[in-house]
């Protein structure tokens, strides 16, 4: 019913930049909070950034200052802007949005993972 396409993993030198995308398409008939998780192998998947239909955005304390998450409504686009990345950034990616369809439900839904990997 909702589909999250990510782009923009791939492998990049500490130091370096990456972006990641998703879209968002489907049924859908709302949006609200967009996020970006990642998971390295061993550990828990973990929250990167978030940000609401508002356009209030969290950040984990460990990329402040380094990513920014946008979003685009109309497009129903996330976006993670990932600068001065670090080894220890390496990691599978994955959006979630929560998003309303109907019959009225509100539901997270999880893109596929795209891969980051940050060499040294």
């Amino acid at each position: 019913q909702v589909e999250l396409v990510e782009s923009g993993g791939g492998l990049v030198q500490a130091g370096g930049s990456l972006s990641l995308s998703c879209a968002a398409s489907g049924r859908i008939f709302g949006i609200d909070a967009m996020g970006w998780y990642r998971q390295a192998p061993g550990k828990q998947r973990e929250l990167v950034a978030d940000i609401t239909s508002g356009g209030n955005t969290n950040y984990a304390d460990s990329v402040k200052g380094r990513f920014t998450i946008s979003r685009d409504n109309a497009k129903k686009t996330v976006h993670l802007q990932m600068n001065r990345l670090k080894p220890e950034d390496t990691a599978v990616y994955y959006c979630k949005v929560q998003a309303l369809t109907l019959p009225v439900s509100w539901d997270d839904y999880w893109g596929q993972g795209t891969q980051v990997t940050v060499s040294s």
